[in-house]
């Protein structure tokens, strides 16, 4: 949560953690935060899941499945009471890069979310494009493999190449608890030389570029921006790049996106002062 001027200076932020994606937790938070910022004149909401701006209804609230069907437009309006937007996390980072970051010149470009799924924003002929059902941009739903006699969900970006995966893959390995797990874990693994981290790391550095591959020849893009937490790690983009060019793709540059974890917020904010 943050408190972000139209110029968009961060003046302040704070992060909670929510246990278990609890829907009803991030809505008090929500409203203790407005509570204590009587100051401010507006609310821009970043939310996973498939968003209809227009509405403020979340058809399907991604990781936080308390939201699915929840117009989270109407319930901040009643209860924060204050004038409110609503749009895609992913495209939320992709805005904040065409606002305040390197895209600001740029028409066509791309971004990709690494989380907790892969998520995506697409920027084409200098326009956001939503789809027809506001899904666009789910890049994490592309197949990494055919499915062949296995459920058509199992073999997606989403299922085979996210952290969570690595750690669900490391847990069983080692027959320790998923919580015991992380991330940095493994990639310190790989740090280190490590045999089975290093193979679960390659089996996700190329599951990505398998992605990216498909994305460039689908739309051309001149840029491809990376955000998630994945992109705290600071040798993850070159490490990422020294994949691709297996790929043989070198036009489209591959970056991170410029404000980190603070894309979305700012994201928001700029399409709250569009006022679409």
């Amino acid at each position: 949560m943050g408190v972000v001027l139209t110029d968009g200076e961060i003046v302040e932020t704070k992060e909670v953690t929510i246990q278990h994606f609890d829907g009803l937790h991030i809505l008090s938070e929500m409203k203790e935060w407005v509570i204590a910022h009587p100051e401010v004149s507006g609310i821009a909401i970043s939310a996973p899941g498939y968003v209809n701006p227009k509405t403020g209804v979340i058809s399907m609230g991604g990781a936080i499945r308390d939201f699915d069907e929840f117009n989270m437009l109407e319930w901040s309006e009643k209860n924060l009471k204050l004038p409110t937007a609503i749009e895609n996390d992913a495209n939320c980072a992709l805005l904040a890069e065409k606002w305040l970051g390197k895209a600001k010149t740029l028409e066509n470009f791309l971004c990709l979310t690494i989380g907790t799924g892969i998520g995506g924003g697409i920027y084409v002929n200098d326009k956001l494009v939503r789809g027809n059902r506001y899904r666009a941009g789910e890049f994490g739903y592309m197949f990494t493999e055919t499915p062949g006699t296995a459920l058509p969900g199992t073999q997606t970006l989403n299922d085979t190449t996210t952290i969570y995966r690595m750690r669900m893959q490391y847990a069983a390995y080692t027959e320790r608890a998923l919580e015991d797990i992380t991330g940095e874990e493994i990639f310190a693994g790989y740090d280190a030389g490590d045999v089975v981290c290093t193979r679960l790391v390659s089996s996700f550095y190329n599951g990505i570029c398998t992605g990216l591959y498909n994305l460039i020849y689908l739309f051309d893009p001149s840029h491809i921006f990376i955000g998630g937490g994945i992109t705290s790690r600071p040798t993850f983009i070159e490490e990422l790049k020294e994949q691709m060019t297996w790929f043989g793709l070198r036009d489209t540059v591959i970056e991170a996106v410029t404000h980190r974890n603070q894309a979305g917020l700012l994201g928001a904010v700029y399409h709250y002062l569009q006022g679409e």
